[in-house]
């Protein structure tokens, strides 16, 4: 068989999905900030309770690991993900999602080789680059640092 490029991006065109960028972006943007002002909210709300604004800060984030996993565990965050995008990725919960999904994938493997070893298959080269930059970061300020001085 033998086919032109014309014909070829014509049966490629007709077979691609249709471009849903707009929509996408709005649910990115709706979720995301959904997830953002419920942080917000727990933020206050902890203020409110009387703890200062370091504890608040450290239970609103253990708040959204914990509502993140749950979620994970109930099937929910899939679906909310379908809708949202990369709205879920709002790095504190889309990285408890990122270490419960496999751990909740592998536990039939048992703890050891399949929740244990499984558990960082997704979120393992996040912790592992963003620890290489923090130092590599760390030691350029170093040596701005000595040479402004």
């Amino acid at each position: 068989m033998n086919i032109t490029k014309n014909e070829y991006a014509s049966m490629v065109s007709n077979v691609s999905p249709k471009s849903t960028l707009l929509k996408d972006c709005c649910g990115a943007f709706l979720v995301g900030g959904l997830i953002c002002t419920i942080g917000q909210a727990l933020t206050d709300t902890y203020l409110l309770l009387g703890l200062d604004i370091k504890d608040s800060r450290c239970l609103t984030s253990i708040s959204l690991i914990f509502l993140s996993a749950l979620f994970t565990v109930l099937s929910w965050y899939d679906n909310i993900a379908k809708f949202a995008g990369a709205g879920t990725i709002v790095p504190i919960t889309g990285f408890a999602n990122a270490v419960v999904s496999p751990a909740i994938e592998f536990k039939s493997e048992g703890f050891v080789l399949g929740l244990g070893a499984k558990m960082f298959i997704i979120a393992g080269p996040v912790i592992v680059y963003g620890t290489v930059a923090s130092v590599v970061y760390g030691i350029v300020l170093c040596i701005i640092k000595m040479f402004t001085m």
